[in-house]
């Protein structure tokens, strides 16, 4: 962190934490921030969420939680969208694991990876979970 950066935010703290406030609560609350940005785990969340984080990548997971397999025919219908963007979403929901895809003959079937959504959403209440 730029030194002003960090003097200009130790000031605010003096101010909101009061005078009592000492650089060693500064330097452990900045090391924490290293700590967590740093954790694997974390950042396959932050990953793992902002996938999830699309509303029709969110619809896609859902229907093929819901209903198995579908093709990309099928997400066309369902989102209303075309053959393109549906590719872009399930790449990126391919590319975090959550969904695989095959060729059965000229068509591409995708399917949720229950394994995969299972191991994400414990790994979320692992590191979110208010006690």
């Amino acid at each position: 962190m730029d030194v002003s950066r960090k003097e200009e935010i130790t000031e605010i703290l003096r101010v909101c934490l009061g005078e009592n406030c000492c650089t060693e609560h500064s330097t452990e609350i900045q090391e924490l921030g290293i700590i967590v940005r740093n954790n694997k785990e974390f950042l396959n969340l932050v990953d793992f969420l902002s996938v999830l984080g699309n509303k029709d990548r969110l619809l896609i997971v859902k229907t093929l939680k819901e209903r198995g397999e579908l093709c990309v025919c099928e997400l066309e219908l369902l989102l209303d969208k075309s053959q393109p963007s549906i590719s872009h979403h399930l790449r990126n929901l391919e590319r975090v694991g959550l969904i695989r895809g095959w060729k059965k003959g000229k068509f591409t079937y995708y399917d949720l990876e229950k394994e995969s959504l299972s191991k994400f959403l414990k790994l979320f209440n692992k590191e979110l979970k208010v006690e």
